[in-house]
This record gives C-alpha cells, structure tokens and sequence, in this order.
C-alpha cells in the first residue's frame, strides 16, 4: 500500500495511492493526526492491515492534488548512512572515505540531517551559492520505523518497519570534508527532498530492488539493495544501540556509485539542473535546484 501526504483546498491529508498511482482516497483520521502526515499515521496506527478500512469518499485525480514529503517534519534528526555499497566507497576512497578506508566493511558510518532539510517531490533545492559550489546528489532508500525500541537486534530488527520511502540526501562537498564530520555539509535547508509516498512494508521487498537516479534525463547512478555493504537489519540494529528509535524516525541507507564528485573531473549540480531519482517497486523523486 501506497500513501501520500498531501494538499487539497488547502487541507492537508494523508491517503492511499492507488496501483495506477492517478488517484488518493483520503483516510478518515482526525485533523491533528493528518496534520502531521505519515508520522501522525504512524504514531497512531502502527496495524497496517486496517488502514484500507479507513479509506472514505470517492478517490481524488493525484494531479489535482499537491504532494507533500510524507513525513513533511520529521520529529528529530534523519538517520544517514555513508559508505554502503561497494563501487562508491571505491569511487570515493580518496576524498570522503580517505580516513576510514581501513576496513570498509567494519561498521557504517553514521551521520544526521536536520527536520529542516526535507522538501517534498517537485519542490525546489535551493542552492547556497555564497557558502558552497560543490552540490552533489545521492540517491538512497530510505527506512521508516513503525515500532519503537532500543537495542534491537537483526533478528527483530525488520518487525520494527512501518515502510520506505526515497531520499536525495543532498550534500555540499567541501563543506563536508572541511568539518571532517558532515552535519553541516548534509543539513542545509531543502538538502532532503523525500517522497513521493511511504510504501509500506509489506508491500515492498526493499533487499532486492533497483535505485538509478538521473541529472538532467542522463543516467548517473544504477544500483540494486542487495548489494549493500550492511543490510538493513544491520543498520538498524546499529542505529538503536543504546539510543532509543521511535516511530517515524528515518534511516537513508546509503547511495550507490555515481555521484558527482565521483566523476574525474567532478560534476557539480548547478542552476536549472534536475535530478530523478527512481526506486523499483517503490516511485519517483524529482527536484530542480536553483
């Protein structure tokens, strides 16, 4: 099942997309939860079997509405992961990674971005041209935690999904690598496009699906999940160890090989640039940066 967050007479809604993806039915939840969108869904409806029941009224056309980012606040920092497949701790052994090169595989490499970076699908990234002129994308799947809890181990770890999602965790290079820790190069506002909808997880098979993203119609990055370094569970375990995870919060898992600095000699997004960012099975994403 397909859900959006969105806009319609300027009342927010969440609702289910259907198959086709031409039409949302609103879920029959109390204003203060849809105000919240997906997180405000999840909060309160951890059983996803019984969203389909709440679904009321005639379905409305997708085009008609504004699609919002479906958690369009998160309620903390985002959970990132750097260094997950293979070919980009390859392609970046010498810049990012230069300093955990030792043993790729030993454990993830985790950072943060602020609530304040997320944008919706089709929203603008806006560049900050004065600070950083090396804006680069990544492509990533993106984990949405329905049940809480601490210590979890990977066993447990896939009962605790309420869905995914897809981010483009935007990121200014030499900022980045200036800070040698990269919040501030991850975090500027609008540096998290999500969307275009949460999946949930029993509708989505997330270790075996295919993440390409485009810049301007030409292909840049083509990976499959099953080729990460640390799966899923993994990451979640290691995301919950001694820190408490709620529901709502969000892991990006890391982008393939192809980012722009990758690319000898690297290629920076820039003014009019347009990023897709396609996920088998799950939607698209795309932003204009300006």
């Amino acid at each position: 099942m397909r859900i959006a967050t969105y806009m319609k007479a300027q009342q927010q809604y969440v609702g289910v997309v259907s198959d086709d993806g031409l039409t949302v039915q609103a879920l029959d939840v109390a204003p203060e939860t849809a105000k919240q969108g997906m997180l405000g869904l999840i909060r309160t409806h951890e059983d996803q079997a019984r969203l389909a029941e709440l679904a009321r009224g005639a379905p409305t056309p997708l085009d008609t509405v504004k699609l919002l980012a479906p958690i369009p606040r998160p309620r903390r920092n985002i959970f990132c992961v750097g260094r997950n497949y293979h070919a980009h701790a390859q392609e970046l052994s010498e810049s990012v990674f230069k300093a955990n090169n030792a043993n790729p595989a030993a454990w993830p490499i985790v950072f943060t971005k602020v609530p304040e970076t997320v944008i919706a699908h089709g929203e603008d990234v806006v560049l900050p041209i004065d600070i950083s002129e090396q804006i680069d994308y990544e492509a990533e799947l993106a984990v949405v935690i329905g049940k809480g809890g601490k210590n979890i181990s990977k066993a447990e770890a896939m009962n605790h999904v309420w869905g995914y999602t897809i981010v483009n965790d935007v990121t200014a290079r030499d900022v980045q690598i200036r800070h040698q820790q990269w919040d501030l190069g991850k975090s500027f506002d609008t540096f998290c496009p999500m969307g275009p909808w949460l999946i949930t997880a029993d509708a989505f098979n997330a270790t075996d699906t295919r993440v390409r993203c485009w810049v301007n119609d030409e292909l840049r990055q083509d990976g499959k999940t099953r080729d990460l370094i640390f799966d899923l569970p993994t990451l979640i375990e290691t995301c919950s160890r001694g820190i408490s995870l709620y529901p709502g919060d969000i892991i990006a898992t890391g982008t393939p090989a192809g980012v722009g600095m990758g690319f000898n000699p690297p290629r920076y997004l820039k003014s009019g640039d347009r990023v897709r960012i396609e996920i088998d099975g799950l939607g698209t994403l795309e932003n204009a940066f300006r």
